[in-house]
C-alpha cells in the first residue's frame, strides 16, 4: 500500500449515513410510486437490500472508487496491493461477500469486529478491506 493517509472508523461511518439516507430517499420514491405508500419497514426487504448491495458493488468501479457519501467526504475505495482503482472481483468480494454473507452468516458480529479494527488498526482496514484487497483512502 502506497497511501499514508487510510481513512478512519469517524468519517467511513459518516460516509455510510450519507450514503444510506440518499439511497433509501431515492428508492423509497420509487417504492411509494410504484405501489403508492411507504413504510420505513420496506429498507428490510431483500429487494432494498438486493439495490444497495448492487449500488455499493457497481458504482465504485464506474466512478474511481467513489460513491455519493464517500465523495462529499473526500474519501475513496483503492485496492490494496497497488493503490489503483477497485475492480468488479475487489468490490463483489468486499460488498457481496465481506459486507453481505460474512454478515449473514456471523448474525453482524463481523460489522462490530470490522469497526473495531478500522478503529484500532493502523491500516484502518476492516474484514471486508482485507476479503475484497481494499482499503479507504483519505484525499
Amino acid at each position: 500500500m502506497n497511501s499514508t493517509k487510510p481513512a478512519g472508523f469517524g468519517i467511513r461511518f459518516l460516509a455510510s449515513i450519507i450514503d444510506f439516507l440518499i439511497i433509501s430517499s431515492i428508492l423509497g420514491i420509487i417504492y411509494y410510486i410504484i405501489n403508492g405508500n411507504y413504510s420505513i419497514e420496506w429498507t428490510n426487504e431483500f429487494t432494498f437490500r438486493f439495490f444497495y448491495t448492487l449500488y455499493l458493488t457497481i458504482i465504485p468501479i464506474l466512478w474511481g472508487g467513489y460513491i455519493i457519501g464517500k465523495r462529499i467526504c473526500k474519501i475513496k475505495i483503492k485496492r490494496f496491493k497497488d493503490d489503483k482503482n477497485v475492480t468488479l472481483l475487489n468490490m463483489v468480494m468486499r460488498e457481496v461477500v465481506g459486507n453481505y454473507i460474512v454478515v449473514l452468516a456471523t448474525f453482524g458480529v463481523s460489522v462490530l469486529v470490522s469497526g473495531l479494527m478500522v478503529i484500532f488498526r493502523k491500516d484502518k482496514r476492516g474484514i471486508h478491506d482485507f476479503i475484497g484487497g481494499t482499503y479507504v483512502s483519505r484525499e
